[in-house]
């Protein structure tokens, strides 16, 4: 991606910028989150096991710090987000070229009129504008796809630090850079601008973050191509990456997670973000539909490349990697979060069950000392 990025952009006598984000630039972003999920990996914990008492933190800091922050978690942090943040920039770079490699060829048309077909002659704003015409929709489904755009780097500072298994946050972040590349590819393979861009009156009377985020995104895209050239251009509707990321999220927290809290509500941020993307007139029907099979393939070759094993077709999963903190047992499973029983293996095999650990402690400390010696 890099010198793809690189080729390109001296080919095209442009520059490569460096993408701004809710926290500044990239390489100020990234090192940023960092240092603030470090932060409050290390204080709040401090503070909640000392009960306050601020003679006792400086201690149960340091023995977080030996305890969690090895060499292998700093190997995971410092590759992970570097090579997210590569990926990202080229990305951001490689979309902002779009009209200056393939020229203003576009098939909006083309995919406005499937999606007709596929609403049965209707488009499908009319539809579901029709269907959750009502302002507190609106506002709550736009604050939802916003939210997205925090969350990309917030996720990847989160599986790499706490995913307690190394090779989850490895499959984190290498089913990421995949998706985000093969959705630079999608991009020229169907260059298209989106419905909100191609049709703009069919969403004449939304007046949403969403809304004006795309009015943004217009007028960057016309001071790129038209104007003095700074910044990027981000207009690209297929394929849909909002579609691709959050069906990625949801995909990583039900096999890495045990929480149904925190997998229903992952489920249902990719369920609405799929709305919205219609809704707003961001993507087509087809570009939801790519951004799915994108997720899966990222998600699929990124944990086989970081050490998994899917196990009852692809429902369930195991890591066969093993770490200096995390050793595998002569199954290949972690031998402090393997499920015990054939009805405890759903979704994934590989996540962590307290109650069961508590117990196997328990017992170990409670063996005699002579059965020990035998």
């Amino acid at each position: 991606m890099a010198i793809l990025t690189f080729v390109t952009a001296l080919s095209l006598g442009r520059s490569v910028v460096d993408p701004e984000g809710f926290l500044g630039p990239g390489w100020l972003r990234f090192p940023l989150l960092v240092g603030l999920a470090l932060l409050a990996d290390l204080l709040p914990r401090a503070l909640w096991h000392s009960r306050m008492r601020l003679r006792q933190v400086p201690d149960l800091v340091r023995a977080r710090w030996r305890e969690h922050w090895t060499r292998e978690r700093f190997t995971l942090v410092a590759l992970g987000i570097g090579c997210f943040y590569v990926t990202y920039a080229c990305y951001r770079n490689l979309k902002s070229f779009l009209p200056f490699v393939l020229g203003e060829k576009k098939y909006d048309t083309e995919l406005h009129a499937l999606d007709k077909i596929i609403f049965l002659g209707n488009d499908p704003s009319a539809v579901l504008h029709t269907i959750f015409g009502f302002s507190w929709f609106e506002q709550s489904i736009s604050t939802i796809y916003l939210w997205y755009l925090p969350l990309v780097p917030v996720l990847v500072a989160v599986w790499t630090i706490w995913s307690r298994n190394i090779s989850f946050g490895y499959w984190f972040v290498t089913s990421q850079v995949i998706a985000w590349t093969l959705g630079t590819a999608t991009y020229y393979m169907l260059p298209a601008l989106g419905p909100k861009f191609a049709f703009p009156w069919l969403y004449a009377d939304l007046d949403t973050g969403a809304s004006q985020l795309a009015d943004s995104l217009f007028y960057s895209r016309t001071n790129v191509l038209w104007g003095d050239g700074d910044g990027l251009q981000s207009t690209a509707a297929f394929a849909s990456l909002h579609t691709a990321i959050t069906l990625l999220w949801a995909l990583m927290v039900q096999y890495t997670i045990r929480s149904r809290v925190v997998h229903w509500v992952f489920w249902a941020n990719f369920g609405l973000t799929i709305i919205a993307t219609l809704y707003f007139g961001w993507h087509y029907v087809a570009d939801d539909i790519a951004g799915a099979m994108i997720a899966v393939v990222a998600f699929y070759v990124g944990g086989v490349a970081s050490g998994q094993k899917f196990e009852r077709r692809g429902f369930s999963s195991h890591p066969t990697t093993t770490t200096s903190r995390v050793p595998l047992g002569p199954d290949g499973r972690d031998v402090d979060v393997r499920v015990e029983t054939d009805d405890e293996r759903a979704p994934s095999a590989s996540r962590l069950n307290p109650s069961r650990l508590r117990g196997r402690l328990r017992r170990r400390d409670e063996t005699p000392a002579s059965d020990a010696a035998d």
